[in-house]
């Protein structure tokens, strides 16, 4: 099984991939990446912090715009990926992998209920509600 399809999606177009029973990363997705062009600056809250299901953690800006980041899941933030701070092309380069934003302990693992495969993913994408 590929990385992909192990992950959650949300409709705001970020990923989850479980790392251990609490804790997830988290990232934005390709089409994200692709769709916002070259990233030039990324806005991450401190680790430490919480993030709630659906609630706007900070925001990225590529030289066609300024989006927010949604977080799909509720927890407490353990780390920032500094290196996609530092080098925030690593995003459109890497979405998946070197890309990733933070890393969460989770609060309530059912919430991944709330979120998409990658076969619902996919069929979002396909019927452009984006």
């Amino acid at each position: 099984m590929s990385k992909e399809q192990e992950m959650y999606y949300s409709d705001e177009h970020e990923w989850v991939l479980i790392e251990t029973d609490n804790t997830v990363l988290i990232g934005i997705t390709k089409f994200a990446s692709d769709n916002l062009g070259d990233i030039v600056f990324i806005e991450l809250p401190e680790a430490g912090s919480d993030v709630t299901q659906f609630e706007q953690f900070g925001e990225i800006e590529s030289v066609k715009a300024v989006s927010e980041l949604y977080s799909p899941v509720s927890g407490n933030i353990t780390k920032i990926n500094e290196s996609a701070v530092q080098n925030p092309e690593i995003l459109s380069d890497s979405p998946y992998e070197e890309g990733w934003l933070i890393q969460v302990e989770l609060k309530d693992k059912s919430e991944l209920e709330n979120l998409m495969n990658l076969q619902d993913y996919e069929s979002f994408l396909k019927s452009g509600k984006d």
